[in-house]
């Protein structure tokens, strides 16, 4: 006599993909793109393509190594004032660490978007909860350097009183207002809400760190010496990609127009850098007279050789890829994330013993 089979269980069929909501995009994305990739059409569209195909074409093997090396430059003294600011808020950051995370953040805010996701994958990865410090620091590292474009471009414009008639206009008048409005309801906000308590006690502690991070003897001064090496690097970059543009004016013509064109990168309304930097670029270049098809020309050149230099950042990120638990194993069909397995996703059998 033999057990009749014993059925198998029933399969449950497999998960059912769930329906993604339609990604929304925010106001500021389309206007950035608006802003990075239609000024750069339109100035094309304007003053033509050929001054902008003869500058690429004009990219050599010694313009890449030159681009490279200034790269390390930059990227070197940015990853040294951030081992500054971050000792100074009682951190632990060696200079390899940072000159290799400094390399994956430039490459990212090269190719993504807004030109600071880089940072931002930067100070999430340095961020410990409960320690906010580490974020902080890579935030102060980002405003001084930021700082240091700024108030150079501002000197410049300043001194330059053609540049500053072509660039400040009352559009940039109407907006600095609305930004001091702007600031002054936030400050008044964080000041008197009681929904702003778990606020300021954040800004408290940001300004405790800027104090120590960036302005105390120890710190204040390497960090300005070094954002001045970063500074160097990048304006010795931008000549660079005007001679490979053909731009034959002196230096010392040169420098204030590229200086400016750096200075409208701070602009947060870019697409990996572009757009602002070769409006003013094309504005500087006209204002003193020369061609402004030269400004665009070189402002493009300017980030093509700023894209080669931020290269070693691939290697970072294919060393991280390389370096995640089982990268080398193959992923199965059963392994794939959207995938998914269960106790009662599997079939059962029994054989069942013959008795006696």
């Amino acid at each position: 006599m033999s057990l009749p089979d014993i059925p198998a269980p029933r399969t449950s069929p497999e998960t059912t993909e769930r329906p993604q909501a339609p990604t929304k995009i925010s106001l500021g994305a389309v206007v950035r793109l608006l802003v990075g990739v239609g000024l750069p059409v339109l100035l094309v569209a304007r003053l033509g393509a050929d001054g902008v195909v003869d500058a690429l074409a004009g990219i050599t093997a010694p313009a890449v190594l030159a681009a490279l090396v200034l790269g390390a430059v930059v990227t070197v003294a940015g990853a040294a004032r951030w081992c500054v600011v971050a000792r100074g808020v009682g951190l632990t950051l060696s200079l390899r660490a940072a000159t290799t995370d400094a390399y994956r953040a430039m490459l990212l805010n090269s190719l993504l978007p807004a030109g600071v996701l880089g940072d931002v994958h930067r100070a999430v990865r340095h961020h410990r909860p409960g320690d906010a410090r580490g974020a902080r620091a890579v935030v102060l590292e980002r405003v001084a350097g930021q700082a240091v474009v700024a108030v150079v471009g501002a000197v410049v414009l300043l001194a330059q009183p053609s540049l500053r008639a072509a660039l400040v206009g009352p559009g940039a008048l109407v907006a600095g207002g609305a930004l001091l409005l702007v600031l002054a309801a936030a400050g008044t906000w964080l000041a008197m809400a009681r929904r702003a308590a778990r606020w300021r006690v954040g800004l408290l502690a940001g300004l405790r760190d800027l104090r120590e991070g960036l302005t105390t003897r120890r710190t204040g001064p390497a960090v300005v010496a070094l954002s001045l090496v970063a500074l160097g690097g990048l304006l010795a970059m931008f000549v660079l990609a005007a001679r490979v543009a053909g731009v034959t004016a002196p230096l010392g013509q040169l420098l204030p127009l590229v200086t400016v064109a750096l200075l409208a990168m701070t602009v947060p309304l870019t697409v990996g850098g572009w757009g602002p930097r070769e409006a003013a670029a094309a504005l500087a270049f006209a204002a003193v007279g020369l061609d402004p098809g030269q400004g665009l020309a070189t402002a493009v050149v300017y980030g093509v050789l700023a894209l080669i230099s931020c290269l070693p950042g691939a290697l970072v990120l294919l060393a991280d890829a390389l370096g995640r638990p089982n990268a080398h194993r193959v992923l199965t069909a059963a392994a794939l994330p959207w995938r998914t397995c269960s106790p009662s996703s599997a079939t059962v059998r029994v054989q069942p013993t013959p008795v006696g």
